[in-house]
């Protein structure tokens, strides 16, 4: 018998693990994860380096199994990783990787939760970079980041925003919905939003079109007009 054959054989646990999360606490959780979810990938169409997901499971360790102990964030993004469809989130099958960003959108039943017990588990154990918080109904929004393993609250700028460098992009308030805005402060487009601003963009250059060639019409009209009665004093225009 080798050493090799002494060593025990190493189980290791699942990795193709559906999601098990509850559902969401209301519509506005819904319209909120999808306003985060479609921004981004909006405007990381080009990228293909991280993935992004909502009210999806996180399995960190084998225990969460047998004591369907589940940990679902309502919004994360992890970085640097390949940008593909998953049935859920498992550390030991992604290199032990662990999100990045987490947002949680509280509500009545939640709010304690994602306050204390989240808000550790992001700091201790996931070491989570930059953790929000938002509410859809006070719009109470908080920010922090992990420095030297404590998360400290990311003050606002003068907008209200709050920075994330994970993201390069600020999370703020719009219209009661917690949006990005870019580094200079301008509104990250939902799909919907970006479709309209180039259905009017479009509009807006056809008509400066047409408004152009009416300016030109008028000009001929009126050296024509101009031209003619030159002519009726026996002047002849082209010698001007």
């Amino acid at each position: 018998m080798t050493a090799l054959d002494m060593i025990p054989d190493v189980t290791y646990p699942p990795t193709d693990l559906w999601s098990d999360e509850p559902p969401l606490a209301s519509d506005l959780h819904l319209q909120q994860i999808i306003i985060l979810l479609s921004c981004l990938e909006l405007l990381w169409r080009e990228r293909s380096d991280y993935y992004a997901s909502g009210n999806l499971t996180i399995y960190y360790k084998a225990e969460q199994l047998k004591k369907r102990d589940f940990c679902g964030p309502d919004f994360f993004v992890v970085l640097d990783t390949e940008k593909r469809p998953r049935k859920s989130w498992v550390v030991w099958g992604e290199q032990g990787k662990y999100p990045d960003v987490i947002v949680e959108i509280l509500s009545d039943s939640t709010a304690n939760i994602d306050r204390k017990n989240k808000k550790t588990l992001y700091q201790n154990t996931f070491r989570t970079p930059n953790y929000f918080w938002f509410d859809p109904n006070t719009l109470e929004l908080q920010g922090f980041r992990l420095i030297e393993g404590q998360y400290q609250a990311i003050s606002p700028n003068e907008q209200g925003y709050l920075w994330s460098e994970q993201l390069g992009l600020y999370l703020g308030i719009f219209d009661r919905k917690l949006r990005y805005f870019t580094a200079d402060g301008q509104l990250v487009p939902t799909p919907q939003e970006a479709e309209l601003q180039q259905r009017q963009a479009k509009e807006q250059a056809l008509l400066e079109k047409e408004q152009a060639l009416l300016e030109k019409e008028r000009e001929r009209q009126a050296k024509e007009k101009l031209a003619q009665k030159l002519r009726e004093l026996g002047i002849d225009p082209d010698t001007i």
